[in-house]
């Protein structure tokens, strides 16, 4: 072998290291975040699976604290299971439960049970999952046909999640008829209007990012 074909063979196999070495490298970095996804992921399997089996559970408030676990999580690949369970449930707070789980799974019609919920003995449970909606909007249409204790619920919903939009849409009920409804109305306007106010005095409050000029350190 001549002197420049031992240079170029040299010269390879140094270049396949260097690419090897940075491979093994890229890879190194990425495999603890894939195992913590992995991790993660079987983990919330795990708790689903658990939460699933408790819905066969005599007692109700097993029961229904399962669905609102799958409803957390939330467990989309045990939605035929919940379904199934939701036919034949006759506790009518686990039977809410289910709703909110099966909404929060995909089968957005369940809101509908549960805002109709606000006018029942099952309103305070009602509430509390309608606040934890991400945005006031899936709730806007209910407000054309909405009447007494289901309106009232609705506005006092609006009053712990509305935003800028929401205050446009309560301004009519304000002056409603309905005390209860102006007087929940107008309650709500206050709190979201207080809400705003402190959101964007947090916003101006934060001192401004100037960038950075300095030209970077070797």
């Amino acid at each position: 072998m001549t002197r420049n074909y031992r240079l170029i063979f040299f010269v390879g196999i140094r270049v396949l290291a260097c690419v090897f070495a940075v491979a093994t490298f890229m890879f190194a970095a990425k495999t603890p975040g894939v195992f913590q996804n992995d991790e993660n992921t079987e983990a919330r399997k795990q708790a689903a699976q658990t939460a699933a089996r408790q819905l066969t559970d005599r007692d109700p408030l097993v029961r229904q604290r399962a669905a609102e676990e799958l409803a957390k999580l939330p467990a989309v690949e045990q939605r035929k299971l919940v379904e199934g369970y939701r036919l034949q449930e006759k506790n009518a707070r686990v039977r809410l439960a289910l709703d909110w789980a099966l909404y929060r799974m995909g089968r957005t019609e369940r809101l509908f049970a549960i805002v109709r919920a606000l006018n029942s003995s099952s309103s305070e449970q009602a509430h509390s999952y309608l606040i934890q909606l991400d945005s006031p909007e899936p709730l806007y249409m209910f407000l054309e046909t909405a009447k007494g204790r289901t309106l009232v619920g609705l506005l006092e919903v609006f009053a712990r999640i509305g935003d800028s939009d929401t205050l446009q849409r309560i301004k009519p009920f304000t002056s409603a008829v309905d005390l209860k409804v102006a007087d929940a109305a107008r309650f709500a306007e206050k709190e979201i209007s207080l809400r705003l106010a402190q959101n964007s005095n947090a916003t101006s409050a934060r001192p401004p990012q100037t960038p950075n000029t300095n030209p970077a350190s070797p």
